[in-house]
């Protein structure tokens, strides 16, 4: 399986807001998820841009690939994604 991190739009009629999701790439837009991972709201200023960065981290290490959105959206919100989860992380000596 194929895992993507993208949108899923939420929200009345142009009245949107979005919620940053896993879910396998040939699902729809809206369709099944794996896993929410984080909150994108574009009508409030400034954008409120939420990760969960323990499980974002971890789709990441998986192989998961972030949308060209996502993946502005991960660059402007200063979230550190470092490639190794800190249960794997050497401990200091």
């Amino acid at each position: 399986m194929a895992a993507t991190i993208r949108l899923a739009r939420h929200g009345a009629k142009k009245k949107p807001f979005y919620r940053i999701v896993v879910a396998d790439r040939r699902s729809a837009r809206d369709g099944r998820k794996i896993e929410q991972v984080g909150l994108f709201d574009p009508r409030v200023t400034p954008e409120r841009i939420e990760f969960e960065t323990e499980r974002l981290t971890k789709w990441l290490d998986r192989g998961a690939k972030p949308s060209l959105t996502v993946s502005q959206l991960i660059k402007r919100s200063g979230v550190d994604v470092s490639s190794k989860a800190p249960s794997e992380a050497k401990p200091a000596e």
